[in-house]
């Protein structure tokens, strides 16, 4: 073991958050072989070039499954790259999506794919699904009758940074 001079040793800044991490609970997984086989034979199918949703609609509160196999990217650090952002995606759309379980294919053009990319066409895929509520384009036509005011995103209580839905 090494050891750090006093000095270092205090200067070590202790971090201490009042905000909980966000996690990506064991319940909010499709985990087993018996789920995924259930969400492939009985879930509406929505496909882009980057990647394929399977959505099984349920009362239960959203669940994602991954599958990103060797035929997407023979490393193991890409095909954690697109779980990662995938994840990380669904965490904070989580509040938002219809219940139900969700299961995403990815595709070899991910591998290329920026994490920008990626993102933007897993809400793509949740919107043409149905999954998400679809945002409004502005434009100079009034809105439809009936129709629903898009989502804001960071509202004006919401921290700076990366633009969530506020729902």
């Amino acid at each position: 073991m090494i050891a750090l001079p006093r000095e270092a040793a205090i200067a070590t800044p202790i971090v201490i958050s009042t905000f909980p991490r966000k996690r990506f609970p064991r319940s909010a997984r499709v985990r087993t072989r018996a789920e995924y086989s259930t969400v492939f034979n009985g879930a509406r199918r929505v496909s882009d070039p980057l990647m394929t949703l399977h959505w099984l609609k349920g009362d239960t509160p959203a669940r994602l499954g991954l599958a990103v196999s060797r035929k997407v990217d023979t490393r193991a650090v890409g095909r954690n790259r697109i779980k990662r952002v995938l994840r990380d995606a669904t965490r904070h759309l989580r509040s938002c999506l219809a219940g139900g379980d969700y299961v995403i294919v990815a595709r070899s053009a991910a591998k290329t794919a920026s994490n920008q990319q990626i993102r933007e066409a897993f809400e793509r895929l949740l919107r043409r699904a149905g999954a998400l509520p679809v945002v409004a384009a502005g434009g100079t036509m009034p809105p439809r009758e009936g129709a629903e005011e898009p989502l804001p995103l960071n509202g004006p209580d919401a921290s700076p940074g990366r633009a969530e839905p506020a729902c």
